[in-house]
């Protein structure tokens, strides 16, 4: 009895009314009515007629607007214009199932679209409120020095210049953070082109241990690559970038690594990509971070970050990077063991 459509609806009224009709007359009129083919007439006229009147009032009056209900919601999910609707026929002869399901799905949809925008808005007042904590600590420091300086320090010459150097400090922070924002805004807009070339995956990382190697010292930290990388790996990626992305992943293992720790870079063929994994036996990361690891301005440790002169912003440009790529970035640690970042470039050969 489920999901009847206007015939069956009338046709089931109409027999209820024919049978009363025909018991009714059969009880009053006993003389008239005496045999069974007067009663039989007498039920198939009502039955026809009350059929014919309630099924004319059902699809007329009712299920033609519920028609119409189904096609503006059909058409509306479709972002038609509204002169389009009633032009438009509908799938089957069950609007009624059909409105269900459709009704049920747009629910659905609008639900997940709003619990998006939940998100979508909760991200944006985070986003906000850590750029405004990000700008608004180095600048604080800033007017602190040029004031302690105004009032007096600046006659000392120690003084003096301990407050300039911190200021050139939050400046420096400053302007790491506007390149950064600006290099991610690029990114998102699809302003930065790649510039895509072959290049060796070994030699440019030799080439990056040694750009930082002063600063893996300083640190204490070990540079390596792992026993049978030491070859060639030529991938196709847009060079300048790619050494973006080790500069960043390699001075992050130097922010969280321990003292004397190692950082080892290393290389896997995978049939159509190279994967080049960085790891480090740091302080590790718990798996709640995870998920949120790549999200701007997302910081674990605040303050050690902060103290590293970290933006919060190096490993949203790396998955940016690689993303532009069209290639994946994954991180995988563990608390007290260290971490590994790993991701993909195009395989290439040697022009």
């Amino acid at each position: 009895m489920k999901n009847l459509n206007p015939r069956a609806i009338a046709f089931y009224i109409s027999l209820v009314v024919a049978v009363a009709a025909t018991l009714v007359v059969a009880a009053t009129r006993t003389m008239q009515f005496s045999n069974w083919m007067s009663c039989f007439i007498l039920f198939a006229a009502v039955l026809a007629l009350s059929y014919f009147l309630f099924y004319y009032a059902l699809e007329t009056f009712i299920y033609r607007k519920i028609k119409l209900v189904y096609k503006t919601i059909h058409n509306l999910k479709l972002n038609r214009f509204t002169k389009d609707i009633l032009g438009k026929s509908l799938r089957s002869e069950d609007p009624l199932t059909d409105v269900q399901v459709e009704v049920q799905q747009w629910a659905e949809d609008s639900h997940k679209e709003i619990e998006g925008l939940k998100k979508a808005e909760q991200y944006r007042k985070e986003f906000l409120s850590n750029l405004s904590h990000e700008f608004k600590t180095p600048l604080f420091s800033i007017q602190g020095y040029v004031h302690t300086l105004l009032d007096g320090a600046m006659e000392d010459g120690e003084v003096n210049r301990h407050f300039l150097e911190k200021t050139a400090g939050s400046i420096e922070r400053l302007c790491n953070l506007v390149n950064d924002l600006e290099e991610i805004a690029k990114l998102e807009s699809g302003e930065e082109q790649l510039d895509m070339v072959t290049f060796d995956m070994y030699s440019l990382t030799k080439d990056v241990f040694e750009e930082m190697e002063y600063k893996a010292n300083t640190h204490g930290m070990h540079f390596t690559i792992k026993k049978g990388c030491e070859r060639p790996f030529y991938v196709s990626a847009d060079k300048d970038k790619v050494r973006q992305v080790m500069v960043n992943l390699l001075d992050n293992s130097i922010k969280y690594g321990n003292e004397n720790g190692n950082t080892i870079v290393s290389f896997y063929d995978m049939a159509e990509n190279i994967l080049i994994e960085v790891t480090d036996d740091g302080i590790g990361i718990s798996e709640e971070h995870l998920p949120r690891l790549f999200e701007r301005f997302y910081r674990i440790d605040k303050s050690r970050s902060r103290e590293q002169g970290g933006t919060g912003l190096g490993l949203a440009i790396v998955k940016h990077l690689i993303e532009a790529h069209g290639q994946t970035i994954n991180v995988r640690s563990k608390v007290g063991v260290g971490s590994t970042f790993g991701f993909t470039l195009l395989k290439s050969v040697e022009n």
